[in-house]
């Protein structure tokens, strides 16, 4: 129980990565409020979180629109008592060569994935701040390291966390504030686990340890870094992606 009485904001936390890391932090004893766009799983993992003895919120909030976040960080602090942990990991992909990519689509990743972290990063500050503690994890992605074709606006979204982790960290660090990054590789969910086994094989063949990861394996390290365990890491990027990105 190391999050023993911290309450937390994870964002796009109602499946996948998100919500393997809203449960992890409940478990290790957190409240947990969940931002989704999606209210049906916001609301259904904040069930879950309340199943394991812990006060929960699902909101449906669109990161992207800085007044919805700064009304949604106002009532998580005022119902959930307070808020010590935040989590950035909202993102949604719209994948195309770069010729072939809109404007739009550049446009909208860019919004959820980069704005939206600044938008709640932003509104969680101010609460850190005058407790002089707090934790932000953002998450990444290896691609955001080693990029990748047809993913342009998705690399350059997700390489811009890591540059806002790194200037995060230096502007709050003296406040008690520890920011960091997880950049998982590939990691299993519905959509890889919808790959031909062929294509799965060939993804595999590029990590080091064999396998895909899971999204527990990324939870763990975030639990560790929002924890006192992780109290001199900062402006850190955690590789969660056994060994790919070398």
């Amino acid at each position: 129980m190391r999050l023993a009485d911290r309450k937390a904001v994870v964002t796009g936390g109602g499946q996948g990565i998100g919500r393997a890391i809203a449960l992890r932090l409940a478990r290790e004893g957190a409240d947990v409020a969940v931002l989704d766009a999606n209210p049906a799983t916001a609301t259904d993992a904040a069930r879950e979180i309340e199943a394991l003895g812990r006060k929960a919120l699902g909101l449906a909030v669109d990161v992207s629109d800085a007044e919805a976040v700064a009304a949604a960080f106002k009532s998580v602090v005022q119902d959930l008592g307070g808020l010590h942990i935040l989590v950035n990991n909202a993102g949604i992909t719209r994948d195309n060569l770069l010729v072939r990519m809109s404007p739009d689509d550049w446009d909208l990743v860019l919004r959820v994935n980069l704005k939206g972290a600044f938008n709640c990063t932003r509104a969680a500050a101010r609460t850190m701040m005058s407790q002089r503690w707090g934790r932000i994890v953002n998450v990444s992605s290896v691609i955001g390291i080693i990029g990748n074709a047809g993913q342009a606006n998705y690399a350059a979204s997700k390489a811009g966390l890591i540059g806002l982790t790194k200037s995060a960290a230096k502007e709050l660090g003296g406040r008690g504030i520890t920011v960091n990054a997880v950049a998982p590789g590939f990691i299993e969910t519905p959509m890889t686990a919808a790959l031909p086994a062929a294509a799965r094989e060939a993804y595999a063949s590029k990590i080091a340890l064999g396998r895909l990861g899971t999204p527990d394996d990324v939870a763990n390290v975030v639990a560790f870094l929002v924890s006192d365990d992780g109290d001199y890491l900062t402006g850190q990027t955690v590789c969660v992606d056994g060994g790919l990105a070398g």
